[in-house]
């Protein structure tokens, strides 16, 4: 079950570097430069990374999703 919608999806395929640290690091430095939205979709797809095991994190196919 894909847990993320497309645009988190995309969001963590921007970010997305080798580790869950550096990923999650990698979208808090660039907070202050995001709107409103883009605040609330990286703080939503923040939270959804935190509730993750580190086995499923292991498992997440991080890729750049396109709507269906």
């Amino acid at each position: 079950m894909n847990r993320f919608t497309v645009e988190e999806m995309n969001l963590l395929h921007i970010y997305h570097d080798s580790s869950r640290q550096e990923l999650v690091g990698n979208i808090n430095a660039a907070l202050p430069f995001m709107d409103g939205d883009m605040k609330e979709l990286a703080g939503r797809t923040l939270a959804k990374i935190d509730a993750l095991t580190e086995a499923e994190y292991a498992e997440l196919a991080v890729y750049a999703a396109d709507e269906v």
